[in-house]
């Protein structure tokens, strides 16, 4: 079954279609936004939006999160459509949804959780900051000449008034009620006084028009053969990247909100196999968006009824109240969006960075920093690489030798702490082959061999023993350390009820 039925017992079903219909309110300016950025037409941005949505609302490993056309998608998107055309953007999404369908199959969402705090605190302060930038385009208008240039006088004055406004009914609200969703209640203000006062400010319609038909199957119309396959290649492997990382990061998020936990392959072929139908109905693909997301939650939205909601009144929208819905000022719609950053941002980041390691915090600062210049899948990579390499760093120092010699004159040398290709050169110089003893025991009771560097840094010692005519053994070291060292000579003592049992990361066992 699609559904737990159990699961729904305890869902407010009120909160979560006024939730999805917020969000539907939401999505509408984003998505028009993010496909004017990729150089396509709205409503391929909204069909995305609607499609993928709905898709991964029904099937997704999260429920209460929301998908649609992104930014982060929509900026790698602009190349390709610049120089080949939409049709290979529809077949690069298609590719793309495969792409991410065989992550999910092969269960490589898991490494999810390789992403340490830091980062994540960084993605989510970078992509605040991102979603209140990329605001600030709604405060210009085309001049004369056709150029963009920056609203000024009482257009400005209007528009922070409204947005002003909003902000505060959906700062004010929940502290007298939290029967009915703040944001849609600021939305619903701001866009009341704007049409009973006759404000002139500029509203959805002035965007673009957003009325629409259904959407269509429709097989990309590009030449089926290995070249296509070369230009939109990297591209799907670029955008299915960023969409499964923003996903998943995103499902991170929204599980602490909620303090449940999502299923991160199952979301993955979902994400999949929304992008590989909206690619046949002329969508511009789309991932998880961390705003949206939080307006849902935070307005209630715990169930897939929302994301459905959701996506069904996106539909509605186009299909039937594009006039009504593009008299929202754009106003109410950057408020809630302001609102957005200001309850996505981790503040908690000012507050600790004197109370964290300065490495974290570097972390938190260059993920941050590179979600913002370059993208979200760059700025966490690079986080997942820096925290590696000081977490690689910090147990490299901490591998210990203590000594003492025996009765009968054997020099015994306790390795403690994990030996691995950073810390083999710490371990070598623990010992002392020219100034040792005749007969030398290592014992690895407190140590654990990790990689392939391990194995050759025994065997180094091995080596630097034998060349000074002394006997070295090592004690307590798993069975696949003992095959591998067994192969070059060197004397390992076995304690079948001591001795542990893991493996070691060596691609030379079978």
């Amino acid at each position: 079954m699609i559904f737990d039925l159990s699961s729904y017992r305890n869902i407010n079903l009120k909160n979560d279609l006024l939730s999805g219909f917020t969000v539907a309110l939401a999505l509408v300016p984003e998505a028009v936004a993010f496909a004017f950025v990729a150089g396509v037409a709205p409503l391929v941005g909204l069909y995305a939006a609607f499609i993928v949505c709905l898709i991964t609302s029904v099937f997704g490993g999260r429920p209460g999160m929301i998908s649609g056309a992104t930014g982060a998608l929509a900026v790698v998107m602009v190349s390709l459509v610049t120089q080949h055309g939409i049709e290979y953007l529809f077949a690069t999404v298609v590719l793309m949804g495969v792409l991410q369908i065989l992550f999910g199959v092969l269960k490589l969402g898991k490494f999810i959780r390789l992403v340490p705090e830091p980062v994540i605190y960084g993605f989510v302060n970078g992509l605040a900051i991102v979603i209140f930038l990329a605001q600030f385009g709604q405060f210009k208008e085309k001049s004369i000449t056709g150029e963009l240039t920056w609203i000024a006088g009482s257009a400005l004055y209007t528009m922070l008034a409204v947005i002003l406004l909003t902000m505060a009914v959906i700062f004010f609200l929940p502290r007298l009620t939290k029967a009915f969703p703040a944001p849609l209640a600021g939305i619903l203000v701001a866009t009341a006084v704007v049409l009973g006062f006759g404000i002139d400010t500029k509203s959805v319609g002035d965007l673009a028009s957003i009325k629409g038909g259904f959407p269509s199957f429709h097989i990309p119309d590009i030449p089926f053969n290995l070249e296509t396959l070369k230009i939109i290649f990297p591209y799907s492997l670029i955008l299915a990247g960023i969409g499964l990382i923003e996903s998943l990061l995103t499902l991170t998020l929204v599980d602490e909100l909620t303090e449940t936990r999502g299923k991160g392959n199952k979301e993955c072929v979902a994400q999949g196999t929304a992008n590989v139908v909206t690619g046949f109905f002329g969508g511009m693909g789309g991932c998880a968006m961390i705003g949206q997301s939080i307006i849902n939650v935070t307005s209630g939205g715990r169930s897939r009824i929302s994301g459905i909601m959701a996506a069904m009144s996106l539909l509605i929208f186009i299909l039937f109240g594009s006039e009504l819905i593009e008299k929202v000022p754009v106003a109410a719609l950057v408020g809630v969006m302001f609102m957005v950053c200001i309850g996505t941002f981790e503040w908690a980041s000012f507050r600790i960075w004197n109370k964290i390691p300065k490495a974290d915090f570097f972390v938190i600062v260059l993920v941050t920093g590179l979600t913002v210049v370059f993208d979200l899948a760059i700025a966490v990579i690079m986080g997942v690489i820096f925290s590696a390499l000081i977490f690689a760093w910090e147990n490299a120092v901490r591998i210990r030798a203590k000594k003492h010699v025996d009765s009968q004159g054997v020099k015994h040398y306790e390795i403690r702490g994990p030996l691995f290709f950073a810390s083999t050169t710490h371990f070598l110089e623990k010992f002392e082959p020219q100034a040792d003893p005749a007969d030398v025991i290592v014992d690895f009771r407190e140590s654990r061999v990790f990689d392939h560097s391990g194995i050759e840094a025994i065997q180094k010692l091995s080596d630097r023993y034998k060349k000074n005519g002394k006997r070295i053994r090592f004690r307590h070291l798993s069975e696949d350390c003992r095959k591998l060292l067994d192969k070059a000579g060197v004397i390992v003592e076995i304690n079948h009820a001591e001795d542990p049992h893991y493996a070691v990361a060596d691609d030379q066992i079978n």
